[in-house]
């Protein structure tokens, strides 16, 4: 299994400032068809320095998403020690994790949220009323915010998957898509609720299906960083060993010449 893709547990010895860059990245690209069709509507809306004020909006959505790297940062420094030391209660974290995702997802709230994502029209008018140099900063935060509190369940199954699990970024990416683009947006949603209860029960038996918890994943990952460290030393003593053969044919024609 190549971990760089499906399971990656803690922070993979990430400081904080490179992994709240990354993951920022990361749910600016997962989020973007949610702030596509609010941001096709502002567009409409600005008449004059279309660029900085659109550019505004979008630096304010991204803040309330990127915000949240702080949180993942730590819950995955936590989950990734647990996932190697208490397997068993890293297991049932997973689980926990499914179960609390696919309940959310069947409640008004989510969908009162995802409504708002999926017809951002009558909150567009509201931003329209918002003054002064920041107001476009509020309207991307505000709309992020309730895209946060649409999608926050499904995110949390990233300290099951696993935070900096592409495979798993990629797959909530288009399920995120869905859910707030298909004219049956919300029975899917519903459907994915369902799914992750499944998922939840799956984990029971096969804790592998939650490479960020699993034990065994942690253990490959630190197998791997062991190997690529020991290959740094070995090629560093091969540059060595080149490096004194280098002399000592130097000193030998010295000495010829002489």
């Amino acid at each position: 299994m190549d971990m760089g893709l499906w399971g990656m547990p803690g922070t993979m010895g990430m400081s904080f400032g490179s992994f709240l860059v990354m993951w920022t990245l990361m749910m600016a690209a997962m989020m973007l068809s949610s702030v596509a069709p609010l941001a096709t509507l502002y567009e409409r809306t600005v008449t004059s320095q279309r660029g900085p004020r659109l550019t505004a909006l979008a630096v304010g959505y991204v803040l309330a998403w990127g915000s949240t790297g702080v949180v993942a940062f730590v819950v995955a420094g936590v989950f990734g020690d647990m996932a190697a030391d208490r397997a068993t209660l890293a297991q049932w974290v997973a689980v926990v994790c499914f179960v609390a995702a696919g309940l959310y997802q069947l409640t008004p709230l989510k969908m009162r949220c995802l409504d708002h994502c999926r017809s951002p029209l009558g909150h567009l008018i509201h931003y329209i009323g918002f003054r002064g140099p920041l107001k476009d900063i509020r309207a991307g935060v505000h709309h992020g915010l309730f895209c946060l509190g649409c999608c926050w369940a499904l995110m949390l199954l990233m300290v099951a998957f696993g935070v900096m699990n592409m495979a798993a970024m990629v797959g909530l990416a288009l399920v995120i898509a869905i859910e707030k683009h298909w004219r049956h947006g919300e029975r899917f949603a519903r459907l994915v609720g369902v799914v992750a209860v499944v998922w939840a029960v799956a984990i029971i038996f096969d804790p592998s299906v939650a490479p960020g918890l699993d034990p065994d994943a942690v253990m490959n990952m630190d197998m791997d960083m062991d190997m690529d460290t020991d290959m740094d030393m070995d090629m560093d003593m091969d540059m060595d060993m080149d490096t004194d053969m280098d002399m000592d044919m130097d000193m030998d024609g010295a000495n010829s010449g002489n």
